[in-house]
């Protein structure tokens, strides 16, 4: 190997490890550096959208429905706690009545990830501290959304990390309701 090619993979080396150690310095943090690193992520957050200004419960709605002024959208302000499939979760929120108002449907994966914060290891789903919502699962939620490669499975949301997953129809998960116009993007 000539010389000059031995000396740039001995440099690409150099950099790619020197990159990894600095980005592996968070994972090698002792765990209370990590707990206040993740608190001021969530602190942060919060701080940016703070629950009072940002949800508005609707007397228009028998206050059974929140505005979300971050994205307006209306939220049920009690999901349904039970769990159904995602084809009972689609019809639930189609023949839904909350607050006198018809309209509802499943949300999009991405408006159900706008009520989730940053990614924390919580045993609470990570919606903002002070908001106006009751019943809230400590679990996942049905998304319209179905997987395009795999007609048995459709998406839902992990109410801990905001993470979109995807899973067979069947399973169960509940169900939370939303109105609004749907972004194009998310089908």
């Amino acid at each position: 190997m000539p010389a000059n090619k031995w000396v740039r993979q001995l440099l690409l080396l150099a950099i790619i490890g020197g990159s990894y150690l600095v980005g592996s310095q968070f994972f090698m943090r002792p765990a209370v550096q990590k707990d206040a690193l993740i608190a001021d992520i969530i602190k942060n957050w919060q701080e940016a959208h703070p629950a009072a200004e940002r949800f508005v419960v609707l007397s228009d709605f028998n206050n059974n429905a929140v505005l979300d002024k971050d994205t307006n959208l209306i939220w049920e302000l009690s999901p349904m706690p039970t769990t159904v499939t995602w084809n009972e979760a689609r019809t639930t929120c189609v023949t839904r009545v909350t607050g006198g108002q018809k309209g509802w449907r499943l949300p999009a994966p991405s408006e159900m990830r706008s009520l989730v914060g940053p990614a924390v290891d919580s045993p609470i789903p990570n919606i903002p501290p002070g908001h106006p919502f009751l019943n809230i699962q400590p679990t996942s939620y049905w998304t319209v959304v179905p997987e395009d490669n795999q007609p048995s499975y459709a998406r839902y949301v992990d109410a801990f990390l905001g993470n979109v997953l995807s899973f067979i129809k069947i399973y169960t998960y509940p169900v939370w309701c939303v109105r609004g116009p749907i972004k194009s993007d998310d089908h």
